[in-house]
C-alpha cells in the first residue's frame, strides 16, 4: 500500500511555481520550490548547529512572508518550535524563551527591541535575524550559504504557550509522532477529504503564534494549497482578499465576525465572497446573534471548533446541524465529553459543571507537574477549566471559563452571556464584563466598554447599555456599572486579557481602602 505524501517535495515537484504563501499586504509570493529549498536549507542548519529530533526553537516574528519556512524547518527535522506572541513585554518573551529550552531563535526586524532583550545563554545558542540585520543577531541568509541539507527527516511538532489568564503562561508538550516526514496531515482521513488540495487558497487573517492560524496554514500546505498571508486583521481587507484571490477556506475568530458584520452594508455588498466553500472559527465563544448572521451573509459555509492548544479533546459542528442546535459547539469529533460536579460527580443532561474530556490524547505542562496534575482528575479525564453542559441529543454548550465566573448574591452569572449581549449595540466596538468586590453581593457585574467612538464615552451612553441588556436578559446578570475604555486588551488570537483589566480593578480598591 502506497503511503500518501503531505509534503513539500510533493507539491514543489508538481508544481514548483504555485504560491505556497502570499503576503496579502505586499503581494509578494513565496512558491513552492522556495519554500521547499528554503526549509530544507534551514532544517540543515539547525541540524548543523547540533540540534537533533525533541529539541526546542522558537520564533519571534510577526506575520512576516518567511515565517512558515522557518517552521517548515523545525517540523521536518524533528524538533519542538515555539511561535512567540509579539504583543509581550520584554521580560514576558525573555521568560518564554528561556522557559522552553529554545538553543535557537529567530526573530523578525520589526520586533528588534523585544528579540534583542532575549540574551545568548548556556541554553540559547544561536540568534537570527530575518530579512532586515538586528543588532547582535546572526543574519539567516548568510548562514544559510554554506550549510549543506542534511538533517532527521522526521515530524516535530510546535509547543505552544498557554494564555497565562492566570499567573505565567506555560509550555503545552505533546508527545512526538515519531512518523516520517509527510505520513500523514495529522487529522483523521475523513477531514482530508473535505479539502481540494490543488484549489485551496486559505486566507490566514490572524497571528501565527496562535494555535489555529498556525495549523490551519500548515494543513494547506500540506495538501498544497495557498496562504494568503494577512500582517495584521482589518475587515475590509479581509473582504478584498478573499474577493482578490478566490479564496476558498478562511479561518476567524468571534471578535472579527463582530467587526466584520459592523463594516457599513455598501462595504459588504462592494465585495465578492462566492468563492468562499469552509469557514471555520475558534479560539472563543460565538454568540448566537453574530452567527445567525453570518450564515444569512456567507451562506451554510460556516463550521465551529471546540478545542484547546492541549489537543486533550474536541467538538466541531456545521452550520446546518448548528441551526439545528443552536449555540452548541458540537458533539465530540475526539475525546467523551463528561460534565462535572466541583466534587467530582458526573452531572445529569442539562446541568452546567466543567468539561473534562476522557479516551484523548494525553499532554503535559512543560515544566510545571502541578499544574498538569491539577487538570486531570484521578481517571485521568482532563479539563482546559471550561465550563458547559450537553443536552439530551449529546450536543456540547459553552458557558464559560471557571475564571470569569461571576458569583453574585450566591448566583452563578455567565460573564460571556453578557458580553453577547452588549457587543451586539452598534455602538459597541467591545466589551469585558468582569465581577467587582461587592459589600452586599459578593460580587457586583461591570462591563468595561470600548466603543466604536470615544466621544459616546459618558453616563448617558452607560446607562442605555444597561436598558439595553435588560431588555434581552435576566436583570441580575446585567452590569450595575458601566465603564469606557479606548481600547481593550484583546489579543490579535481574539482571547480578552481580562487578568490586566481586573488587576487595575483591584489596583483601585486597593487605592481607596487606604
Amino acid at each position: 500500500m502506497t503511503v500518501p505524501q503531505y509534503t513539500l517535495a510533493a507539491t514543489a515537484d508538481a508544481y514548483p511555481d504555485k504560491p505556497a504563501v502570499i503576503d496579502g499586504e505586499t503581494g509578494d509570493v513565496v512558491t513552492y520550490a522556495e519554500l521547499e529549498h528554503r526549509s530544507r536549507r534551514i532544517a540543515g542548519l539547525l541540524a548543523a548547529i547540533g540540534l537533533r529530533a525533541g529539541d526546542h526553537v522558537a520564533l519571534l516574528m510577526d506575520n512576516d512572508k518567511r515565517y512558515l519556512e522557518i517552521v517548515w524547518a523545525a517540523q521536518r527535522s524533528g524538533l519542538y518550535f515555539t511561535p512567540v506572541n509579539c504583543h509581550l513585554s520584554a521580560a514576558e518573551a525573555r521568560y518564554i524563551v528561556e522557559d522552553c529550552d529554545a538553543k535557537v531563535l529567530f526573530a523578525t526586524a520589526s520586533l528588534r527591541d523585544l528579540a534583542t532583550s532575549v540574551p545568548l545563554s548556556p541554553t540559547l545558542r544561536r540568534r537570527f535575524s530575518v530579512g532586515s540585520p538586528i543588532n547582535g543577531f546572526e543574519d539567516l541568509d548568510a548562514a544559510l550559504a554554506t550549510t549543506p541539507s542534511t538533517f532527521e527527516d522526521v515530524e516535530g511538532s510546535f509547543m505552544l504557550y498557554s494564555s497565562g489568564t492566570t499567573g505565567r503562561p506555560k509550555g503545552i508538550l505533546r508527545p512526538l509522532s515519531g512518523e516520517r516526514f509527510g505520513e500523514s496531515t495529522g487529522l483523521p482521513p475523513s477531514m482530508n477529504e473535505e479539502f481540494d488540495g490543488q484549489n485551496l487558497v486559505h486566507l490566514c487573517s490572524g497571528p501565527l503564534y496562535h494555535a489555529a492560524p498556525l495549523t490551519s496554514s500548515m494543513l494547506t500546505h500540506r495538501l498544497g494549497g495557498t496562504v494568503v498571508q494577512m500582517r495584521r486583521f482589518d475587515p475590509e481587507q479581509v473582504l478584498l482578499l478573499i474577493e482578490k484571490y478566490s479564496v476558498t477556506r478562511a479561518q476567524f475568530v468571534p471578535t472579527m465576525f463582530v467587526r466584520l458584520l459592523k463594516l457599513p452594508p455598501e462595504v459588504r455588498a462592494r465585495y465578492d465572497v462566492s468563492s468562499l466553500q469552509f469557514v471555520l472559527h475558534t479560539g472563543a465563544p460565538c454568540s448566537i446573534d453574530v452567527k445567525e448572521q453570518m450564515i444569512d451573509w456567507w451562506g451554510e459555509k460556516i463550521w465551529e471548533v471546540y478545542a484547546g492548544s492541549e489537543g486533550n479533546g474536541g467538538c466541531m459542528v456545521d452550520s446546518a446541524t448548528w441551526l439545528q442546535h443552536k449555540g452548541t459547539v458540537g458533539r465530540p469529533n475526539f475525546g467523551i465529553v463528561h460534565i462535572m460536579s466541583d466534587e467530582g460527580r458526573e452531572l445529569p443532561t442539562g446541568d452546567v459543571g466543567t468539561i473534562y474530556f476522557s479516551d484523548a490524547p494525553s499532554f503535559a505542562y512543560h515544566k510545571d507537574p502541578d499544574k498538569t496534575a491539577s487538570s486531570v482528575d484521578t481517571r485521568g479525564w482532563s479539563t482546559l477549566g471550561d465550563l458547559g453542559f450537553v443536552d439530551e441529543d449529546g450536543f456540547l454548550y459553552l458557558s464559560d471559563r471557571r475564571t470569569d465566573l461571576i458569583i453574585s448574591g450566591g448566583v452563578n452569572i455567565y460573564s460571556q452571556e453578557v458580553e453577547n449581549v452588549l457587543a451586539m449595540h452598534p455602538k459597541v466596538l467591545d466589551v469585558a464584563v468582569i465581577g467587582i468586590p461587592d459589600a452586599e453581593m459578593g460580587q457586583a457585574v461591570k462591563a468595561v466598554v470600548q466603543p466604536v467612538d470615544i466621544a459616546d464615552a459618558n453616563q448617558e451612553f452607560a446607562e442605555e447599555l444597561i436598558s439595553y441588556c435588560r431588555e434581552r436578559i435576566a436583570h441580575f446578570k446585567c452590569p450595575r456599572s458601566v465603564d469606557f475604555d479606548p481600547e481593550l486588551p484583546r489579543l490579535p488570537n481574539g482571547k480578552m486579557m481580562k487578568r490586566i483589566i481586573l488587576e487595575r480593578y483591584r489596583s483601585t480598591a486597593a487605592d481607596a481602602s487606604n
